[in-house]
Parts: structure tokens; C-alpha cells; sequence
């Protein structure tokens, strides 16, 4: 059983870590990705302790800005082929 449920939108975006994060009580931060919120997890865990928490998210979210991230890539460069 999780410690907590925590909506994304209460969670901290951390630039360093690449992760949202939430407070734990031993002092550390809860952890999870937007790789794993893509992948559909939805446990953020604690490095310092056992404990974990359940995040609330809306799944499409992710998912959409992950297609949006693909469909505005650059297109490949093709090389020039010289004939001579």
C-alpha cells in the first residue's frame, strides 16, 4: 500500500533531477520520470527509504506530449549524391 496519493499538479518539477518530486517524510524526495509517466507507472519512490506514493495523473497528457515531441522533429537531412 502506497504512503500517499499526490496529484502531478502538487508535485515540484525538478530540473536537476529531470523528475517531478514530493516531499517524503524521511526528509528525502519522492521521485518519478516523464519517461515512466509515459510508460503508464504511477509509483514515485523514495531513494532514501522504502516508502512510496501513488501519482494522480491524467496519462493522455503525457502521451500527447510525447506525439507532439515526434511530430515536430526535423525532418532527416538527405545527403547530396554527385554524378560525375
Amino acid at each position: 500500500m502506497s504512503y500517499d496519493d499526490v496529484e502531478i499538479e502538487d508535485m515540484e518539477w525538478n530540473e536537476e533531477l529531470q523528475a517531478y518530486t514530493y516531499p517524503c517524510p524521511c526528509g528525502d524526495l519522492f521521485q518519478i520520470t516523464k519517461e515512466d509517466l509515459k510508460l503508464g507507472e504511477e509509483i514515485a519512490r523514495c531513494p532514501s527509504c522504502s516508502l512510496y506514493i501513488t501519482v494522480i495523473y491524467n496519462a493522455e497528457d503525457f502521451l500527447a506530449d510525447q506525439n507532439s515531441k515526434q511530430n515536430h522533429q526535423p525532418p532527416k537531412q538527405q545527403q547530396a549524391v554527385t554524378v560525375a
